[in-house]
């Protein structure tokens, strides 16, 4: 760990939105270049960070199995980065990029591999504040990490620069992440209550599809799970998700309202920490999350509070209004 905390030691260089969308939008072979040797240097940095994180986290997280596979994780994708040549040419670059792409692959369990090893604490541990902490910069960090590997695309699709969609549509996003929460919601109870969205199906702004697919997804998931449970046992129509989508003068509005009983106002203080779950169902620290047939209605406890960090990313935010007996009402403002 001597290297590792030698590199962490190192002074991170940020990358503003702005030179990322300039840099991004042309893809040329001299930016590619220097983006890799811009990575090459730069994600050591961060990724030895965050294993020295990972191995020193309070109230036995870090021996936790689930902690201890995602620090292996980022300790073998530094030992790649660190081991890697100078990048002097083109061919360099194009290894350089395959070696991204399979730590990409590598990592991509990361979020749901950490909640896991974060819901085995909680029966040792109450105090969610500190590790909140932890996991908020982890993630965030993890964020930026992404957005900067996201620019080695030498090929973008369309109306994209890195992660950036310039003209997203968010009526497409929100259909397909609540269709996907929809297949789960079947998976699980063998039915699904429908879902409405309502907004201008022309409408476009620039966002990243990953994050709001994701936030989409873990909000709507909740939702059918909560209507789901409460009308499985009843004679009464199963009532629909609603969706909004408003395009304001400061920001793009996205509510979502259910009529799954809400919340008990007590509660509402924990839903944005970690440690807290609704399930009565406790996650086997043996399951296999490399397999989407284990991705469960709930149980995992980062839904709600990894949705607010990816909102308040760019300057966003995520808040909630239960009517207990009712329904739940969270929304997005996204910058």
């Amino acid at each position: 760990m001597e290297e590792v905390h030698r590199w962490g030691c190192l002074k991170q260089r940020g990358v503003s939105l702005r030179n990322m969308m300039e840099f991004g939008s042309t893809p040329s072979p001299q930016n590619l270049l220097i983006s890799a040797q811009f990575l090459h240097k730069e994600l050591p940095i961060r990724i030895a960070r965050r294993a020295i994180e990972l191995d020193t986290l309070p109230y036995g997280l870090s021996h936790k199995p689930p902690v201890l596979k995602v620090r292996d994780w980022y300790l073998d994708s530094f030992r790649d980065l660190t081991s890697f040549p100078e990048i002097n040419n083109m061919n360099d670059e194009k290894e350089f990029t395959e070696m991204i792409k399979a730590i990409k692959v590598k990592h991509k369990n990361v979020v749901p591999t950490m909640a896991l090893g974060v819901q085995q604490l909680k029966i040792a541990y109450e105090d969610p504040d500190e590790i909140d902490q932890f996991l908020d910069r982890f993630y965030m960090s993890r964020i930026g990490i992404r957005q900067h590997v996201e620019l080695r695309n030498p090929n973008p699709r369309p109306n994209c620069v890195g992660f950036i969609h310039t003209q997203l549509s968010p009526v497409d996003i929100v259909r397909n992440a609540s269709e996907d929460a929809r297949a789960m919601c079947f998976r699980e109870y063998g039915s699904a209550p429908y879902v409405h969205i309502y907004g201008d199906p022309d409408f476009t702004f620039p966002y990243v599809p990953a994050h709001l697919h994701l936030m989409v997804f873990e909000l709507v998931k909740n939702s059918l799970r909560a209507v789901q449970e409460r009308f499985m046992d009843s004679d009464k129509v199963t009532p629909p998700i609603r969706i909004t989508i408003a395009d304001g003068i400061e920001d793009v509005t996205i509510k979502i309202s259910d009529e799954g009983g809400g919340m008990p106002r007590s509660v509402l203080p924990k839903i944005f920490t970690y440690l807290y779950s609704t399930t009565k169902k406790p996650l086997d620290e043996y399951s296999n999350l490399g397999t989407a047939d284990n991705v469960t209605m709930a149980g995992y406890g980062y839904g709600l509070p990894i949705s607010r960090l990816y909102a308040r990313y760019f300057g966003g935010d995520l808040q909630v209004i239960s009517m207990e007996g009712y329904d739940f009402l969270p929304t997005f403002y996204l910058d």
